[in-house]
């Protein structure tokens, strides 16, 4: 992917507090295979999420009413565990119980 280049006029500060590690060590490693800063990388990421279907996944979904959401969940297939060979969960309860 080509790098995006953005302009040395004014620009803003982000400060982004309580990033998991995990995803730290991510950007960090971006960084590094792209000869970034860990700012650069961050900035790239940004302007790549904007440039695809991201920010239409950012989008909130239009909030549906009570009774379409009640609808919906009462429409949805029954699950017994017995088809699928798995105890009832009364009896394990109660086998707990006893011991």
């Amino acid at each position: 992917m080509e790098q995006l280049r953005y302009s040395e006029t004014a620009m803003t500060t982000i400060q982004i507090e309580n990033v998991p590690d995990e995803l730290y060590n991510h950007i960090q490693s971006l960084a590094a295979e792209k000869n970034l800063t860990l700012n650069g990388a961050v900035i790239h990421l940004l302007q790549y999420a904007f440039q695809t279907d991201a920010p239409k996944m950012l989008q909130e979904r239009p909030v549906l009413p009570m009774s379409e959401i009640l609808q919906r969940i009462r429409s949805r297939t029954k699950v017994q565990p017995i088809n699928f060979g798995l105890p009832d969960s009364t009896v394990l309860i109660r086998e707990d119980r006893n011991r």
